[in-house]
């Protein structure tokens, strides 16, 4: 593949890239560089994170070493758990992200976060960020809480030094982390490093239409990778789908990215009586017949879910033959599925 070719493979279904010119430059020089998405486990894997995966498998194809950090300790700042679960948690997560098939170099916090280098240049990043500064690039941290810790403060502070010490030529995340992004790009050079590339995806909408976005924390958002077939489908089923709205609709979001992003195709069965099979090549095509009432939501639903069901089957194997890795998530309340024999 030429330069072209590659940049093309990086940027498909992503929001922004900051900035291409550097992304060129990459590509450009560097024989085997590196790309990174950072990950608390706090929560189950869903459609959200499978966005990720596909993503780091593009960025691959173009040639880059795919890490993924799990990141023990951000999570323990971040309050959402004790050490012990947290790693039963990354266990569970490198274990899906596998059986959805990245081969990537995965990580540790742990192993490298606790270096005497890592912790002078925690320090040396306190002195260049004003607690102001360090706020406000936790963006939804800060805003949902009346109050933060000084740890949580600290948070942003390490993500941006993740990325140095990681030795990494670009950084990969959901349009949220942008705000952390640009810290460490305005702040990292004063400690002598150079600035990251950064690229950002769009986040899902949440299933449930409240104006959220997809969330490991809140249920009614979305469906783990791992579960019931059924329970993916009466999840889409109840899903928010308004009848011809296109935009801020979740449904069709996990048609555009999930099924047409990834260069497949959507076939709707339907009754004669209701006209026939459709079947879609292109996103574009899809939109339109949704648009003019032509595809109905519910038809819809159920043509996207068989997708879903059908592309998870490997996860579903997977968590059969070792289900222990589930039991931390039944600490927090989410239920193994039956598909699971005690």
């Amino acid at each position: 593949m030429d330069i072209e070719e590659r940049k093309e493979l990086v940027l498909r279904n992503t929001e922004e890239i900051i900035q291409e010119e550097e992304l060129e430059e990459i590509l450009r020089e560097k024989d085997e560089p590196r790309a990174y998405i950072g990950n608390e486990t706090s929560g189950p894997v869903h459609l959200g994170h499978w966005i990720q995966i596909r993503k780091m498998k593009d960025i691959q194809k173009a040639g880059f070493q795919p890490v993924i950090l799990f990141a023990d300790l951000h999570t323990y700042l971040n309050k959402k758990g004790d050490e012990e679960w947290i790693q039963d948690m990354v266990d569970y997560w490198q274990a899906t992200f596998e059986a959805c098939g990245l081969d990537a170099e995965y990580v540790k916090g742990r192993e490298f976060q606790e270096s005497t280098e890592y912790f002078h240049d925690i320090l040396r990043m306190t002195q260049n960020t004003t607690v102001t500064r360090g706020e406000r690039a936790m963006g939804e941290v800060a805003s949902e809480q009346d109050s933060i810790y000084t740890s949580q403060v600290v948070y942003p502070l390490m993500q941006a030094l993740d990325i140095v010490h990681l030795d990494l030529d670009l950084a990969v995340a959901g349009i949220d982390q942008r705000k952390i992004h640009m810290l460490a790009r305005e702040k990292l050079p004063k400690l002598g490093y150079e600035k990251p590339t950064c690229l950002h995806w769009p986040l899902l909408s949440s299933l449930s239409g409240e104006g959220d976005k997809m969330s490991s924390s809140k249920k009614n958002t979305m469906f783990p990778l791992h579960a019931d077939p059924s329970r993916i489908q009466e999840t889409l089923e109840d899903a928010y789908c308004p009848q011809g709205e296109v935009e801020d609709n979740p449904v069709i979001e996990i048609a555009e990215v999930f099924i047409f992003g990834a260069d497949r195709e959507l076939h709707v069965e339907r009754k004669d009586e209701y006209g026939g099979d459709l079947h879609y090549e292109k996103f574009e095509e899809m939109a339109e017949d949704f648009e003019s009432g032509e595809l109905h939501p519910l038809d819809l639903k159920e043509a996207v879910a068989d997708q879903v069901i059908d592309r998870f089957e490997p996860v579903r194997e997977h968590f059969k033959e070792n289900p222990k890795l589930l039991d931390p998530l039944e600490e927090i309340g989410h239920e193994k599925p039956d598909y699971i024999e005690e």
